[in-house]
């Protein structure tokens, strides 16, 4: 599995940005999709991940601003990301999680840039 992240940027607060991850490999080995991040100084934390049956979860910061979603056919993840503040600033890494096996794929990882 090959994840290539991109739409990453510099943004000015309250702006929207969306990155996409195509993903080569058999689509029917995915458990879930979806994105981390890590700022500067920081762990990496969750921002949303999606799984097969559709159903997402989202890290408390960005709940009600990011929107995750994913085309099976194209095999990409996405993610929206409006109302962007500076706290957003940080490496975005699109992340996939085998079937089975539950092995984490990265990708390499897209910055975001938020100006105040």
């Amino acid at each position: 599995v090959q994840l290539q992240a991109s739409g990453g940027g510099l943004v000015q607060a309250g702006g929207s940005l969306r990155l996409s991850c195509a993903i080569s490999g058999n689509r029917f080995l995915i458990h879930a999709r979806g994105w981390y991040r890590q700022a500067p100084g920081k762990q990496r934390e969750l921002v949303a991940i999606i799984t097969g049956d559709g159903s997402t979860t989202y890290g408390d910061s960005v709940k009600g601003r990011f929107t995750c979603s994913r085309d099976s056919v194209k095999n990409t993840v996405y993610l929206q990301m409006n109302n962007l503040n500076p706290e957003d600033t940080a490496v975005y890494y699109c992340n996939v999680v085998r079937r089975g096996s539950l092995h984490n794929y990265w990708g390499q990882g897209t910055l975001v840039t938020v100006s105040s």
